[in-house]
């Protein structure tokens, strides 16, 4: 993704030849999100993808899937953010992980003055979905979906498993065929920044009005947002870890959000300057 590459050539040229001293410390895949924690102590998550891995069988077909776990510490972060392209989805969540790790220590380096960053603040309090707009969710996020109930009016939800979705939120479910259409009649978009893993958020935003407010939101969303800002976002919504050694040992035990949010890993929201 185009995106991607872009963040990571930001990041590349903002850290410099610093970039070339930060090494992989530990890496944890776990079920809920893959985290990283880099030399320089800082850390990075990704949503784990774990409904897009093909066949997991311990043999020889399935060993290149990820980084090879004999040689990730040490290895250099630069290294890791060249999987960023990778066919390989465990690879390529691991990057982000990498890239988000590497866009923490841009922000704390003074790179934070070029944006509007919220400390503390949950992205859904910066989405804006006044009464008479049309919103489209993509992906089953629940607060959002939880909002929209509560408000009514024109919402959808696009949702590659539809069996994430209940009750109510099944009657505004739109099917994949029909996606393109819905994503350029709304007035509000808010994506789940796990749009970046599966390689399609660069298609929704080509196909959403200009004139629309786009919201990209979730752990993964948490890098340098400019390639998203250029699309047409508007707003940003991730973490920054503030104790990357007690989060990845809570993702090792198979937590999720709700396990580390606001203990080892503060929201932040970012909006255009």
């Amino acid at each position: 993704m185009a995106i991607l590459d872009e963040a990571a050539e930001l990041v590349k040229e903002r850290l410099g030849d610093d970039l070339e001293d930060i090494t992989m410390e530990r890496i944890v895949i776990g079920v809920f999100f893959t985290g990283v924690r880099l030399s320089n102590g800082t850390g990075g998550i990704c949503y784990t993808p774990i409904k897009e891995i093909p066949e997991a069988v311990c043999c020889p077909s399935s060993a290149g899937r990820i980084l090879n776990p004999a040689k990730i510490q040490g290895m250099s972060a630069k290294e890791a953010l060249s999987e960023l392209s990778s066919p390989e989805i465990l690879k390529r969540a691991t990057a982000i992980a990498v890239l988000n790790a590497l866009s923490s220590t841009c922000f704390s380096q003074g790179w934070q003055e070029r944006y509007d960053i919220k400390m503390k603040m949950d992205a859904l309090d910066a989405v804006r979905m006044p009464e008479g707009s049309s919103v489209a969710v993509v992906g089953a996020i629940v607060p959002v979906l939880q909002r929209l109930k509560q408000r009514g009016g024109t919402w959808w939800v696009l949702e590659q498993d539809p069996r994430t979705l209940k009750g109510e939120e099944l009657e505004h479910y739109i099917p994949p065929e029909r996606s393109e259409e819905i994503i350029g009649r709304a007035d509000i978009l808010v994506i789940t920044g796990v749009t970046l893993i599966n390689t399609t958020l660069e298609r929704i935003l080509e196909a959403a009005r200009p004139d629309a407010e786009i919201t990209v939101m979730g752990p993964t969303a948490s890098m340098l947002p400019e390639p998203l800002f250029e699309r047409g976002v508007s707003v940003t919504g991730g973490v920054w870890i503030t104790r990357p050694y007690e989060l990845l040992d809570v993702l090792a035990a198979g937590g999720s959000g709700y396990h580390f949010l606001d203990t080892f890993a503060d929201r932040i929201v970012i909006e255009k300057r």
